[in-house]
């Protein structure tokens, strides 16, 4: 039986990781030398954490199936990260901020954890300065800051609507500056195939050379995981088509467990599906909230006029807009959480008012922001008096600063003009809250592993605030690890260099090999993508932005025959030893396969809506989600046995600084 020790320090919710970093167990210089350290993931959780690790003397390789670290799909977030310098004198702490993220996750993290973090957002930002990363600053020179959603103030440090490149570059530098003295060894082109164990503790990796389809064996004393998220599951969704849950479902298979699976975001300003030709969806950065008005015409008449394209968004009238979420949740309006204003949204199109062709779109809408940064914006020139044209040359030049980037990338893609008509958008799948179990040191429960970033489950619990994604994945690999992974390295000071030759590392390579040629030998005659698609059509249907217990029994068969088609009839062309993009892609659809119906199952052991896992069963009398804090106050951690057993263990959460209650945004 798998038990689960958190390893929460003692003490004060504000003095744990103070006192924790003065007491932990420490590795000499001398002996950080001697150790080897393997992170998989270059984003900003791993290459941030192979920069460090390498910076304070460990012998580290890095791998990541790009071409090169930077573009890791860190560098696609857009709109921010967070931080409590409370540099707009708002009101804001690490208290708030620590606040804000429990309640954001609907109360279903670790306290312990998400407080650590709170206290590392400040350090972040001197870093990222340090290194030159370009934030928007305001007349004066400080650092600016806006608003995200489901907070009161403004603690959100931008670089237009590039803030994860721009983070990314940063950490990139430092990883090629360890790299360049030799710290850092960064095998590019690489995909962790399995995870090797030996006695007990992870000790290394088999990676497949993805241009010559060699395979490899690599060893270390321990193992780093920062290699994001799954929400490629679904098929259609925010990521980038090469992300994946490989590397994580890899060490499931290998003893580790995946908590909370079900938990999915589902991001409420994406641009709308226009076709089943799609293979990925565009997200629209949360921070156009800060600016942007969502509504839907009130009468459904003129719902089905846009949609038939006879009328436009500004041909109705105002007295005919709902702006519903401002009708809804008058406290925070537009920047209520992403799970709330993406089931509004979901309500809104149900009722028949969406905006687009399919019915599946709601309206942001920049008229009112425009105006009033023209009026601002003549008003400081002299002009008391403008002219409409003048307010609005003004006042989208204004927003052209703040959002430039985002408005042309709209614009692109759809043929409007977001300046001029509003955008549509809809809800989409985006970040993943579910990952690899961890205790407080990021560790899972296999000794030796560890995970960071998206590719873990603690800190966000059933809903990711916005910009607090770079904000844990810079934590954990700058702040943190370098700290925790002490504790496990310290009683590996005696164990020599880790050879990669032992029968554990054979037996692992002969059962990558196996595996590869098991599936390049069913030659059926399917598509890996299309197997990928339908697993994500029944993903959405029945796992999606709403889930009921009959839907989700259904999906959970139709993933098992639809797994079982897969091992019969999907075909792979090429060879195994030579670049193979559909190999690669087909090993991922496999383990989505797998992952896809442990998702099912979390979801139906869950009977309650929380943040982004809403029970159509469990909802209040006005609709909104409904907890059951008497029985599901824990992280379900799920175990997959050799016999395709899924077990559940849990982790009770325990909350001795906020009390648990209903979340309201009104």
């Amino acid at each position: 039986m798998i038990k689960l020790e958190s390893n929460i320090p003692a003490g004060e919710l504000a003095e744990k990781w103070t006192n924790y970093k003065g007491s932990m167990n420490l590795v000499a210089p001398n002996n950080k030398r001697r150790i080897e350290v393997i992170v998989v993931g270059t984003g900003l959780a791993g290459a941030s954490a192979a920069a460090t690790l390498g910076e304070l003397g460990y012998n580290v390789k890095v791998f990541t199936f790009h071409d090169s670290p930077r573009r890791a799909h860190s560098i696609a977030a857009q709109g921010g990260i967070n931080a409590a310098k409370n540099y707009q004198n708002d009101g804001d702490s690490i208290w708030r901020l620590f606040y804000d993220t429990i309640k954001g996750g609907d109360y279903r993290s670790r306290e312990a954890n998400v407080h650590r973090l709170a206290e590392a957002s400040k350090d972040i930002i001197d870093q990222c300065v340090a290194q030159g990363v370009p934030f928007a600053r305001e007349y004066g020179g400080l650092l600016a800051n806006r608003s995200f959603g489901g907070v009161q103030v403004s603690r959100t440090f931008y670089a237009r609507g590039q803030t994860g490149q721009q983070l990314l570059i940063g950490a990139y530098q430092a990883l090629a500056r360890q790299a360049n003295v030799g710290k850092c060894k960064i095998y590019n082109r690489h995909e962790m195939l399995d995870l090797v164990k030996v006695d007990g503790k992870a000790r290394g990796i088999i990676a497949r050379n993805l241009l010559t389809g060699e395979i490899e064996r690599h060893a270390a004393h321990c193992v780093v995981l920062a290699t994001g998220g799954y929400g490629n599951v679904f098929y259609l969704s925010t990521n980038a088509m090469g992300s994946n849950v490989s590397a994580s479902w890899r060490a499931v298979r290998k003893g580790a467990l995946m908590a909370n699976p079900c938990f999915t975001q589902i991001h409420p300003t994406c641009i709308p599906v226009s076709g089943e030709y799609q293979s990925k969806l565009t997200l629209m950065s949360e921070s156009l909230r800060n600016d942007g008005r969502v509504w839907v015409p009130k009468k459904k008449e003129d719902a089905v006029a846009i949609r038939e394209r006879r009328m436009k968004g500004n041909d109705i009238a105002e007295e005919d807009r709902d702006y519903y979420l401002e009708r809804r949740y008058p406290a925070f309006g537009n920047l209520v959480p992403r799970d709330v204003a993406s089931r509004a949204a979901k309500v809104a199109c149900d009722e028949g008012n969406g905006v687009s062709p399919t019915g599946l779109a709601v309206f942001l809408d920049f008229a009112s922001a425009i105006e009033r940064y023209g009026k601002a914006e003549a008003y400081s020139q002299g002009n008391t008096s403008p002219s409409e044209a003048q307010v609005t040359a003004l006042g989208e030049a204004v927003v052209k600063s703040k959002y430039g980037n985002l408005f042309q990338m709209y614009e692109k893609i759809t043929g409007e003009d977001p300046y001029k008509n509003p955008m549509k958008i809809y809800p989409a799948v985006h970040y993943t809250m579910g990952g690899l179990w961890v205790d407080y040191n990021l560790e899972t429960n296999v000794p030796g592993l560890f995970a960071l970033g998206e590719a873990n489950f603690s800190d966000h619990g059933a809903n990711r605030l916005g910009a607090s994604a770079l904000m844990q994945g810079l934590a954990d690999g700058y702040f943190v690890i370098p700290y925790t992974i002490g504790q496990f390295l310290s009683g590996e000071i005696r164990t020599p260099k880790i050879s990669a030759d032992t029968p554990e590392f054979m037996e692992a390579e002969k059962a990558v090999q196996d595996r590869l040629a098991k599936i390049k030998n069913i030659n059926g005659n399917q598509s890996v993508e299309s197997f990928h698609r339908r697993l994500g059509k029944i993903m959405w249907e029945y796992c999606g932005m709403s889930r009921n217990a009959e839907g989700l029994k259904k999906g959970q068969q139709m993933i098992r025959e639809l797994r079982a088609e897969f091992y019969k009839d999907v075909f792979v062309p090429g060879e195994l030893d030579e670049y193979n993009p559909e190999l690669e892609k087909a090993l991922r659809v496999a383990d989505f396969l797998e992952l896809g119906e442990t998702m099912m199952v979390d979801a139906l052991n869950r009977n309650e809506s929380c943040g982004g896992h809403f029970r159509e069963e469990y909802t209040t009398e006005d609709g909104e989600a409904k907890r059951m804090d008497e029985e599901y106050t824990y992280v379900a951690a799920w175990e997959w046995n050799d016999q395709g057993e899924i077990i559940l263990h849990k982790e009770d959460l325990k909350f001795d600084n906020v009390e648990l209650k209903t979340r309201s945004y009104k």
